[in-house]
């Protein structure tokens, strides 16, 4: 599909290893699109025409420091390539090198999360950085309605328009659960996340309820994997825990089939795709008590919503996910059927598709015209 008589070329501004940009950069191919990603971090971007590294490595300080290069690479890509926009995702780095690119184009930025509720709260910096990069925008998109409202204390003179990753409705689907009661949780193994907090209250149910055949399943990966293991081993429950780490697609779908609740408590977060993708296949939720989470979870009808950091709230809630079955089975049909009407990955991405054209082909209301007055 093309853009009115040019095809759309979407220069990304992104981080090449993350799903998110795979997935992104694919819908994009898959509507009719082409595209190059600029990224610190090397990895395959299936559909990509080709994939540019920068800086490798995580300093904050490269991300200032390749700008120059930043905007050599751009000047290049704009001979051979020739993009039709710019697309930053994470605003406090690629979407600074997006906006700072130096290519008179559209340029599009998309928050991610902590990029706007946590970093610029860590110094005043990176709160100008985030201003800067946005002020620069033509179009921003955001994944949870808190993200926008932060992005609004900005005043950015861009439209701003929520996006969600989506969940993959054909793929994430219901399944038939495991025998006992597995508890699956899909977020990386890193401080936000506190699966420590996790492992402890498991291990309360475990001795709360010796004959559930529980099993804690977790996914995500993350450098805290030899912290979180001790801690398993500590508490008594390793043989009750599976550290699986990252996978592919099917092999989550998986887990979350033979799950029957999923769990999700970060101290900050925006719209979680893997909650949504728990939700997709039928799953309640337990999750923080965080407005991203607020917006999908209504207690008593998709799930539990807990105190950040609560080990006793979030014991409770597996102790009733696990005695009420026809309460979870009732949230769990609520939820697949609310991400097919709202959090489709096809729907989410058809209308970003329809924002960049809209960037593109901006439709300009014809002016009324007057009639000469009677003389």
């Amino acid at each position: 599909m093309s853009v009115g008589r040019e095809q759309l070329r979407v220069l990304y501004f992104a981080d090449a290893a993350s799903v998110h940009t795979r997935r992104w950069v694919a819908a994009a191919v898959e509507r009719g699109a082409r595209a190059v990603v600029v990224t610190r971090n090397p990895g395959e971007v299936p559909g990509a025409d080709e994939v540019i590294t920068l800086r490798p490595g995580s300093d904050k300080l490269s991300w200032f420091a390749a700008l120059p290069e930043v905007r050599r690479v751009s000047r290049e890509l704009m001979q051979r390539f020739q993009p039709t926009l710019v697309h930053g995702h994470y605003v406090t780095s690629y979407g600074l090198w997006a906006a700072a690119c130096g290519l008179k184009l559209p340029k599009v930025l998309t928050a991610w999360g902590s990029d706007i509720l946590v970093t610029p709260r860590e110094s005043r910096l990176m709160r100008a950085v985030v201003g800067w990069s946005l002020h620069h925008a033509d179009l921003i998109t955001a994944d949870s309605m808190d993200m926008l409202d932060e992005i609004g204390r900005y005043h950015p003179g861009a439209p701003c328009h929520q996006i969600l990753w989506g969940a993959d409705t054909d793929r994430f689907v219901p399944g038939e659960p495991a025998p006992g009661f597995q508890v699956l949780s899909l977020r990386s193994w890193e401080p936000n996340y506190n699966i420590d907090v996790l492992i402890k209250a498991f291990a309360h149910f475990v001795q709360q309820r010796p004959d559930a055949q529980a099993r804690l399943c977790l996914l995500g990966g993350g450098p805290q994997a030899a912290e979180l293991q001790a801690l398993a081993q500590q508490l008594g429950v390793q043989r009750h825990v599976d550290f699986v780490g990252r996978v592919g697609d099917q092999a989550m779908v998986d887990a979350l089939q033979r799950s029957r609740v999923s769990v999700s408590v970060p101290s900050s977060d925006a719209t979680s795709v893997s909650v949504l993708e728990s939700m997709a296949c039928g799953l309640p939720i337990i999750a923080s008590d965080l407005p991203a989470n607020r917006q999908w979870i209504t207690p008593g009808q998709g799930g539990w919503l807990v105190p950040v950091r609560d080990e006793t709230a979030l014991l409770q809630a597996l102790i009733t996910a696990h005695d009420q079955a026809e309460v979870r089975h009732s949230m769990g049909q609520s939820n697949r059927e609310r991400i097919e009407r709202d959090a489709s990955r096809r729907g989410q991405m058809d209308a970003m598709w329809r924002l960049y054209q809209g960037l593109l082909h901006p439709v300009v209301p014809r002016l009324a015209r007057r009639r000469p007055a009677q003389r």
